[in-house]
């Protein structure tokens, strides 16, 4: 991983990725209870002011967000990009005119092969794909925190809800990729180093989406995803498992992980993040769809015998 790499930018790479793993464990409930703290304070008229207008600006992130390439260019992804690393290789061509819904497997812990190269600019999407605009699509409920909400709609971060979706698909005209994780916070306790475990029979709503829209559908793995953390999977029925689905079920939806680490800021590195998509057309008909099947994103990756896929 550092081989050819000097000292400092191994340590920009490590700084990069804390800072991203702290920003998505923590920096939603620091920036909430900054603003409930400022309300007691002689500052008290500047959180005021933030939640009025976050009442006025209510619906933003349903009608396209605040997308900036400053924020998404920022050298820190670049960075995060290099220290595991994680490469982005076409092998097709993806038609501009036409709108896509991209679904990822596995989620992971934290999406950072989604995030990497679909929020940020570092894998070079844009170049790869001229013309198509990519946006990850995430709980509402991020959008409810205060100050956090602009700093995702900034990296192109959006609710993965219906009005969002159509939003997306109808008022942006054409060349727009949506990107879903489509196994939701259920596959994330589920992922361990070596297994690959899907959530997607319950998972059909996108399906519904594409269809009714015209959207062709782009499924998505994400080889290496699990193997970033080493999580402590709990047995069915046990508190702490039943904790976790409660948390879940949450209207922000915060997880507890259990990891076999101390030093869990900074996740594993490995040699390669695999992104095989495969192009799928739908039709909006009353007919069946006609599916058209094109691998056209594909990156080296040799798994290991210790691989196993299951689907839930």
């Amino acid at each position: 991983m550092t081989k050819g790499k000097t000292k400092w930018k191994v340590f920009l790479e490590v700084v990069s990725t804390v800072q991203w793993v702290a920003s998505f464990l923590f920096l939603g409930v620091a920036c909430t209870l900054l603003m409930f703290y400022l309300m007691f304070t002689s500052l008290w008229p500047i959180p005021t002011l933030y939640f009025v207008w976050q009442v006025v600006d209510w619906h933003t992130p349903e009608r396209g967000g605040r997308k900036t390439t400053f924020v998404r260019n920022w050298r820190v992804w670049e960075h995060l990009r290099d220290f595991f690393p994680i490469k982005l290789v076409k092998t097709a061509e993806l038609n501009p005119n036409k709108n896509y819904i991209v679904g990822i497997h596995p989620h992971g812990i934290m999406c950072v092969g989604a995030f990497t190269c679909f929020s940020t600019e570092s894998c070079g999407f844009k170049e790869l794909f001229p013309g198509l605009t990519s946006n990850l699509v995430t709980l509402a409920g991020v959008f409810r925190l205060p100050l956090f909400r602009e700093y995702a709609m900034c990296i192109g971060l959006l609710p993965v809800s219906k009005k969002s979706l159509t939003h997306l698909l109808t008022n942006r005209g054409k060349g727009n990729a949506v990107v879903i994780v489509i196994g939701g916070a259920a596959e994330s306790l589920a992922s361990a180093p070596g297994v690959n475990i899907l959530v997607m029979r319950q998972r059909k709503g996108f399906v519904r989406v594409a269809l009714e829209f015209g959207a062709d559908l782009v499924p998505v793995y994400a080889f290496g995803e699990n193997d970033l953390f080493k999580q402590v999977i709990l047995s069915e029925g046990s508190l702490g498992r039943r904790l976790q689905n409660c948390l879940k079920r949450s209207w922000v939806s915060p997880r507890v992980y259990l990891l076999e680490s101390t030093w869990v800021s900074c996740p594993t590195g490995i040699p390669s993040l695999l992104l095989w998509e495969v192009q799928s057309q739908c039709r909006s008909t009353s007919k069946p769809p006609r599916r058209r099947w094109t691998t056209f994103i594909s990156f080296t990756w040799r798994p290991s015998p210790s691989y196993s896929m299951n689907t839930r």
